[in-house]
């Protein structure tokens, strides 16, 4: 089933994302091959079993902005060193992986 390949492909790419770095929603479905259902990768990490131990908290929207009603999240960033702009937001300009630099 596609929509179960794409499921594993964002699932291998966060599991990638390196750490003190962030990848939005967007960029995921991008990488899989999916670059209009950025919604859908959302959909796939909150359903993400946690024995994956998938560092789901590096993933934000568009904007910068952490998931809504998951305040731990942006603790886990401050954690990992990933700046945070005055409106708390991610800054994406210094913390957005670039995976192709790699």
């Amino acid at each position: 089933m596609v929509q179960e390949e794409f499921r594993q492909q964002v699932y291998a790419l966060v599991k990638v994302i390196p750490q003190g770095w962030v990848a939005t929603y967007g960029q995921l479905a991008f990488l899989a091959g999916h670059p209009r259902h950025p919604r859908l990768v959302g959909k796939f990490l909150r359903e993400a079993p946690s024995k994956l131990k998938l560092p789901c908290h590096r993933v934000v929207n568009a904007a910068g902005r952490c998931a809504p009603g998951w305040p731990e999240q942006a603790a886990l960033l401050r954690r990992e060193n990933v700046a945070f702009r005055p409106n708390g937001n991610v800054d994406l300009d210094r913390c957005f992986w670039c995976c192709f630099e790699e």
